[in-house]
């Protein structure tokens, strides 16, 4: 297996790169999950009457709920890879292709730290994906 086309340096640049956006995900989430469920529903409506609010509110209610699972879950997959780019760093092959072994674009890696397919794989598995629906 080739060895990562990135210098020490530049290792440790993307290294912080990752670990800054994984904190940050890390944050938000913990937001998100805190604010949908430390409250009860009463208290998100402001109403602490014993009676029930309406359903309209329930279902409002149980959208947010949803979209704080849906945008963990998909925040939980990002940190994920980006874990599993930290651990090519350390492994020493941050920075290849996982398809073609080539290197992959710095300003790839830029844009995307925990990007493991150069763009010309990554449209490629892109296309196969459209074809395949």
């Amino acid at each position: 297996m080739n060895k990562s086309p990135f210098k020490k340096g530049e290792l440790e640049k993307f290294r912080q790169l990752l670990l800054d956006k994984r904190k940050s995900l890390i944050h938000e989430m913990g937001g998100v999950m805190k604010e949908q469920f430390s409250s009860t529903p009463k208290d998100a409506t402001g109403d602490h009457s014993s009676h029930s609010y309406h359903m309209a509110d329930q279902g409002t209610d149980a959208m947010e709920r949803e979209l704080a699972f849906m945008f963990a879950s998909k925040s939980g997959r990002l940190v994920y890879h980006i874990d599993e780019a930290l651990r090519r760093i350390d492994d020493g092959i941050y920075g290849l292709c996982f398809s073609c072994n080539k290197p992959v674009a710095v300003s790839r890696l830029n844009a995307v730290p925990h990007a493991r397919l150069c763009i010309k794989c990554k449209e490629s598995e892109e296309g196969h994906k459209i074809e395949r629906k």
